[in-house]
């Protein structure tokens, strides 16, 4: 019998085993799951205050929806801001996570994402396009920042090139995930379209939100400009809000809701 939770966090759909399933199985149940409900786009299995993806990458997302289960476990959800500390896959420190309640259980969340291991340039070639793009490496996935000046920011519009693309360039890199950041920046402002591949459970997914590349976007902001960033970042499912220091401190604000419950007999 296997139970799961589906979550929305922001429009990056996400399904929460709470049964115990082994590492070498998750893939297989995740995949199991996402035919199940097409909507969503990653599956994470929790037991206590630890989190594992599928794939074994981070998840921003998936951990603010973990922290939210907790708390509707706890079945003690007060009205003001709740701390919850989860050990999450592709981090190496327990993630902070800061949750108020708003009834009907959802929550808006804060989460304090992992500093990246670094921060830098690199130069891609694809199909006869080639760019150098900002790349931000952190625990457990990686992504390249594309944006409206780049020639490469014309996969946006050749969905399937772009699919090739992120995973010719994973393979390059020999990274655990990696995101292709599409980010237009205007006077009003700011949308960023996520492509997403995570090699160990075999997915490709235009997310409708990237928590950590959302961050990745934000650090590299703060970077080029040497000093904090704060901005709201509209994404094809919402609105995440990014709050970045340079010397490392990053948070996002965005919302989670628990849409269902189901028991699968197997």
């Amino acid at each position: 019998m296997l139970r799961y939770s589906i979550f929305d966090p922001t429009g990056n759909i996400t399904a929460l085993v709470e049964s115990p399933v082994p590492a070498a199985d998750q893939a297989a149940v995740a995949a199991e799951i996402m035919r199940l409900h097409p909507e969503t786009e990653q599956v994470g299995f929790v037991r206590g205050n630890d989190l594992r993806m599928a794939g074994g990458e981070f998840c921003g997302n998936a951990s603010m929806c973990a922290a939210a289960l907790r708390l509707l476990n706890g079945k003690a959800v007060g009205m003001g801001w709740t701390a919850v500390s989860l050990h999450v896959s592709g981090a190496s420190e327990p993630v902070e996570t800061r949750l108020r309640a708003e009834g009907g259980e959802r929550f808006t969340a804060e989460i304090r994402m992992p500093a990246a291991l670094g921060i830098g340039t690199r130069e891609f070639a694809f199909e006869g396009l080639r760019a150098a793009l900002p790349l931000v490496r952190l625990e457990g996935i990686s992504h390249l920042v594309i944006r409206e000046e780049s020639v490469l920011f014309a996969l946006l519009q050749d969905r399937p090139r772009a699919e090739r693309a992120v995973c010719a360039f994973c393979a390059e890199l020999g990274a655990e995930g990696l995101g292709l950041l599409f980010l237009e920046e205007d006077a009003d402002a700011m949308r960023l379209t996520p492509l997403v591949y995570i090699p160990g459970s075999g997915t490709v997914f235009w997310e409708k939100s990237c928590a950590s590349g959302s961050a990745a976007a934000g650090m590299v902001l703060a970077a080029d400009r040497g000093a904090p960033v704060e901005f709201a970042l509209t994404e094809p499912g919402g609105v995440l809000f990014v709050r970045c220091d340079p010397r490392g401190d990053t948070r996002l604000r965005g919302t989670v809701r628990r849409l269902s419950k189901h028991v699968l007999n197997r």
